[in-house]
Order: C-alpha cells, then sequence, then structure tokens
C-alpha cells in the first residue's frame, strides 16, 4: 500500500514515528500520524487545518492534555480512581506536566510499531483516496481518514480543538482545489 503513498504522506508516517517517540510512546498512535503530516507546514493536512485556524503547536498541545487511553481512565473510575486527582497529586509533588513526557528508554530510536487503530487510519485513507478517483495517497487522505474514524484519539484531538468531519473535509476539498493532488 505505501508504493500509492504520496511524499508527503510517506513523510508524514515517518514523522510520526519522530512524534512518538518525543511523546514517550511505544507504538504509533493515530495522534502521532495526525502530528506527523501536520509538522511540515506545506502538506496539504498542515494547509488544511490551517484554513481552520490550527498549527502543529496547537494540535501538539492538545495531544499532551488528552489521556492517552480514555478507556483506561473509565476502568480505573469504575474501581474508585479518579485519574485527574492522581494527576493533580503527581504534579504537585514533581511539577506540571510530570506525566506527560516519560524520559527516553533504551533502543527509543528503534522502530515504533503501529496501533491497530492507526493501521486503519491508513487503510481508511487509502478508500478516501479511491472514494475522490485519486491515484495517490496524500496527507490529505490521511487527514479525512482521521475525521472518519471516530473512536480515535486523533478523532479526539480534532474535537477538543472544534474541529469536525464536515469542516475536515470541506478544509481538504479548498486545499485541493489550490494543490494538485498526490
Amino acid at each position: 500500500m505505501f508504493e500509492k503513498f504520496a511524499k508527503d504522506a510517506r513523510e508524514a508516517v515517518v514523522r510520526a514515528q519522530d512524534e512518538g517517540r518525543a511523546l514517550g510512546a511505544d507504538r504509533i498512535g493515530t495522534e502521532h500520524v495526525l502530528l506527523g503530516m501536520v509538522r511540515t507546514p506545506d502538506t496539504v493536512a498542515a494547509r488544511a487545518l490551517e484554513r481552520l485556524g490550527l498549527h502543529h503547536a496547537e494540535v501538539l498541545a492538545t495531544v499532551r492534555t488528552l489521556p492517552a487511553h480514555a478507556i483506561d481512565a473509565d476502568a480505573l473510575a469504575g474501581v474508585g480512581i479518579d485519574l485527574d486527582a492522581v494527576r493533580a497529586q503527581v504534579e504537585a509533588s514533581f511539577g506540571p506536566g510530570a506525566l506527560d513526557t516519560p524520559p527516553p528508554t533504551r533502543g527509543s530510536t528503534g522502530h515504533l510499531p503501529f496501533e491497530p487503530a492507526s493501521k486503519k487510519l491508513l487503510e481508511i485513507a487509502l478508500r478516501e483516496a479511491v472514494r475522490c478517483k485519486h491515484r495517490r495517497i496524500d496527507t490529505g487522505h490521511l487527514l479525512l481518514a482521521v475525521a472518519r474514524l471516530d473512536d480515535t484519539t486523533a478523532y479526539r484531538v480534532l474535537s477538543s480543538l472544534g474541529v469536525g468531519p464536515a469542516a475536515v473535509r470541506e478544509s481538504v476539498t479548498a486545499v485541493w482545489a489550490d494543490v494538485p493532488v498526490g
């Protein structure tokens, strides 16, 4: 499938590795793919989000504020543990953001595997390209895939920033009108 990826989409996947490592992740999540695609200002995704008033810095800040796994927070709440209270106590003891960026682990320069949701995002991006009758997958297709996968961290990031699927689709389409696809 990667042979169908345009240069910006391939670079976004490589950058997703970097973003994941920088955030101390052991797998590439959809949020890392989102960060990878908006890291360079001239990609279709970056231009589309810029039209919506968003840049890499805002997306990164939002990724850092969202719980990594909302299901885990819900599970902990089910047994009487308030994750927000734990975070507040840790930050009171160790400083703001103490839980946000863990120290690098051994082998942190190696390949990070994709989470299943990230693999699904790449698959949906391919479907978006086919639906649009495009021969190549660019970061616009990746962003459209994020907007379709409403159970992912990347979707929650965009939602937290006030960006919904319709706005994403409209913005990506507008960028494609100005920039050749793939």
